[in-house]
């Protein structure tokens, strides 16, 4: 078994914990409502606004021997650059207030869960943002174009206010097979079990981002069996 697989395997719990809260499950149900879907976008904007600056606090801190990952690391940064400007174009055509949620601050969950980056790649061991990555970009691969249906069809808006949606659940397709060669990469035990330690935290860190969203009001005849992801 390569590490990639191993780290699937040793998250996976943390992955159905993330996946199992009640606003994915309800949304991918079409149990949706404005509100809802304009705080996720928010706390969306407040943690993919960090994105850049992470990735580069990442390669700052790479020790000599991991510099390999310094390229790869910099042409994320080249595709990642901008998207939080994605979201609030998202925002604006939904009705929402975006130059609010620009100047506005995140949830406390969405801050912790910016902070326990930062503190992974400063503190710990830099490699340990790569298990950020796995779960922001493994759980965009799974849900994005799903959810971007769901909540679309029943509140009936544009197409325009899901370009962040639609085109991370395509774009991460290619980045997660991308990790999934990096990380084969990554031979030593202290470095993969600080991915692994990572991945766990993120995986709850992001399911508490979504439990800090409003829950829509759902009628008992939207009670429908959820979408397998």
């Amino acid at each position: 078994m390569n590490f990639y697989q191993h780290l699937i395997e040793q998250t996976n719990e943390a992955r159905q914990g993330l996946l199992n809260t009640p606003i994915i499950e309800g949304a991918l149900r079409g149990q949706v409502s404005l509100s809802s879907y304009l705080a996720f976008l928010r706390e969306a904007y407040h943690h993919v606004s960090h994105t850049v600056p992470l990735l580069r606090a990442t390669q700052a801190a790479l020790p000599a021997h991991h510099q390999w990952l310094f390229e790869p690391l910099q042409e994320y940064i080249t595709e990642e650059s901008g998207h939080e400007e994605w979201i609030l174009d998202d925002i604006r055509a939904c009705g929402g207030d975006a130059e609010a949620v620009r100047a506005g601050p995140p949830a406390h969950a969405t801050e912790m869960m910016v902070a326990y980056a930062y503190d992974t790649i400063a503190r710990k061991n830099p490699l340990g943002f790569f298990g950020m990555v796995l779960v922001l970009e493994g759980t965009s691969v799974s849900l994005a174009l799903m959810a971007a249906d769901a909540i679309q069809k029943p509140l009936g808006l544009p197409d325009a206010g899901f370009s962040y949606l639609r085109s991370h659940g395509t774009l991460d397709q290619e980045h997660t097979q991308h990790l999934a060669v990096l990380m084969n990469q990554v031979t030593d035990p202290t470095d993969q079990a600080a991915i692994v330690h990572a991945a766990r935290a993120f995986y709850r860190l992001y399911g508490d981002v979504f439990r800090s969203l409003p829950l829509p009001v759902v009628s008992p005849a939207q009670q429908m069996p959820v979408a397998q992801v």
